[in-house]
């Protein structure tokens, strides 16, 4: 067993489809992981991290309703339970497989839960997930800014693709839950702010500063404004579907991912024209703007900078981040874990998977080939002199995690025990 701060990174593995549907950006097989997998967990091993956010490509994975190809799974998490590395598993990051179409699909959420409850009894060991990597984003660029999947950029476009990715998300945890009575739920979402660029546009603003919100507020349970509530009815989320989100919550199972970049701020024109802010804020700002909201114990579950001319920008602002999420845990806030995302660079990244180009973009701990940067070794660095010390500091939250590996009898009894309690609890809740 194992309760201490979480270290983690993550393979970037966005599978949108762009040009009307007609080519699938592929992260996986351009950034070379399909076949340099076993490398790709010995950088992991390298750093020290025991945590990688990770997960199966939804469109090889799932090939039809009730058909499902394990095989690349079977090896990887095999490999990776080997190595006790604690994945945290997306299911869904930012597309679907062809025959479900897009986000604009209301039988995707039935059908994707069926999925999360097959790769749970196909890996029951697994206790960490994030069944839909950062609904907000992925509504967005797919139905509102006409990047990926169906294209669309309307308000109607961004709602319906949200209300079904918030659904699928709660209907997977409900599945997982049946099969894995303990399961935790890592909530990657971005967080953002929009800054008005002058009096006129700060009404604009504040209605995007609500919609940031909504995503969360849909998968914890939080009613809306009025605002919100019109703005959702006006776009095509009826009252009986609103009403769903009110319910049956798998919050006390979820920690709240949030993820910041400099591009996560925004001004704001009188037109509610978008252009970026960079760093205003910052993550500490934002962060407790979220966290006074839902009151939820945080995770910093990605963040990144390119190399830079220097070597040392993503360095620095590793440390920047660093000193952000230890400023809001000295505040009070419970922070459990920090992510440096991803391990290697990514592709195409620079005009967000917009255009298929082959441009490596030098975000990662590790180059493509698999040599160390100078944020891995500071990243390697930070983990050796924190990690023993973050578990002891009163604000590090517990959590009762079934590490890989751990087969001491006694542990494991008591593992059995607290499932049991949590099995208990969460019958008792849902009947509720």
């Amino acid at each position: 067993m194992a309760s201490g701060f979480i270290f983690a990174t993550g393979i970037e593995n966005s599978y949108p489809t762009i040009h009307g549907a007609r080519r699938r950006v592929d992260e996986m097989a351009k950034c070379g992981h399909y076949d340099r997998w076993r490398e790709d967990f010995d950088c992991v091993a390298e750093l020290g991290i025991r945590f990688l956010r990770y997960g199966p490509p939804l469109h090889h994975a799932w090939i039809a309703e009730g058909r499902y190809d394990w095989a690349f799974a079977d090896l990887t998490f095999g490999e990776l339970r080997r190595r006790g590395i604690m994945p945290i598993v997306d299911l869904c990051h930012f597309g679907v497989p062809d025959w479900i179409g897009n986000f604009q699909n209301g039988d995707f959420p039935e059908l994707f839960a069926r999925y999360a409850a097959a790769f749970a009894r196909r890996f029951p060991w697994v206790q960490l997930y994030t069944p839909v990597n950062e609904m907000f984003v992925c509504a967005q660029f797919s139905g509102r800014r006409g990047f990926w999947n169906e294209q669309m950029t309307t308000d109607q476009g961004f709602v319906t693709a949200l209300k079904h990715l918030v659904r699928a998300n709660r209907l997977a945890m409900r599945a997982i839950l049946e099969v894995r009575p303990d399961a935790l739920f890592f909530q990657s979402e971005s967080s953002e702010y929009f800054h008005a660029t002058c009096p006129e546009a700060i009404g604009p603003a504040e209605s995007l500063n609500q919609q940031r919100f909504l995503s969360l507020d849909l998968n914890y349970g939080r009613r809306v404004d009025s605002g919100m509530y019109e703005f959702l009815m006006d776009n095509g989320m009826t009252r009986e579907e609103y009403h769903f989100f009110l319910h049956d919550t798998a919050r006390r199972h979820c920690v709240m991912g949030t993820d910041y970049y400099q591009t996560n701020e925004h001004r704001v024109t009188p037109d509610g024209q978008l252009t970026p802010a960079g760093e205003i804020f910052g993550y500490a700002e934002i962060t407790r703007q979220y966290h006074e909201r839902y009151r939820m114990p945080v995770m910093h579950t990605e963040t990144n900078l390119r190399e830079g001319p220097t070597g040392e920008e993503a360095v620095n602002w590793l440390w920047k981040e660093w000193a952000n999420l230890l400023r809001i845990r000295n505040d009070g806030i419970a922070v459990v874990g920090f992510t440096w995302y991803s391990l290697t660079d990514q592709v195409d990244w620079d005009t967000a998977l917009r255009e298929d180009n082959g441009h490596v973009d030098t975000l990662g701990l590790f180059d493509l080939n698999r040599d160390i940067r100078a944020v891995g070794r500071a990243y390697k660095q930070l983990i050796e002199d924190w990690s023993s010390i973050l578990p002891a500091q009163s604000y590090s939250l517990v959590l009762p995690l079934d590490m890989p590996g751990d087969s001491d009898p006694d542990l494991r009894s008591e593992f059995m025990r607290r499932l049991a309690l949590r099995a208990s609890a969460s019958v008792e809740w849902r009947q509720g």
